[in-house]
């Protein structure tokens, strides 16, 4: 494998966690709106991830090393939304319910945080191999 391809890898990383990162910022930005139908309230969504396995050229082709994450897709949670009874909403239903809904803030902050320490994990797996790299091609001076 080679010593560029971590930076892929990593970089891969970082790409998913990012869409990780919008999921979760669209989904504290609507966990206060709300809608008069069930159907058509907004759904909180969370991205799949797939991980990726690249074979190598050569004799160690078989081996399947080298990969990458990717985002397969962004699904919808199907949660049902939480009824409220508010009659003096102006999207209240005609029995006076609005619907809220399904995301959890505090599951979403801690989303947050887990999908911003990964993306600094990637940083830092980044950071040291340029080091590495860095240190490997200062061996020749002297």
């Amino acid at each position: 494998m080679s010593s560029f391809r971590i930076f892929d890898i990593a970089g891969s990383g970082m790409a998913a966690q990012s869409v990780r990162l919008n999921t979760v910022a669209s989904n504290l930005a609507n966990a206060d709106s709300v809608g008069g139908d069930a159907a058509s309230v907004y759904r909180a969504r969370h991205p799949v991830f797939e991980a990726v396995r690249q074979a190598t050229t050569g004799a160690r082709a078989a081996d399947g090393n080298g990969g990458a994450v990717r985002v397969r897709g962004i699904v919808e949670s199907d949660a049902a939304p939480t009824a409220r009874y508010e009659p003096g909403n102006p999207l209240a239903n005609a029995e006076g319910y609005v619907y809220a809904p399904n995301v959890n803030v505090v599951e979403e902050m801690v989303d947050m945080i887990s999908a911003s320490r990964s993306y600094q994990n990637n940083v830092e797996v980044m950071d040291t191999a340029k080091s590495l790299l860095m240190a490997t091609l200062r061996l020749g001076q002297s």
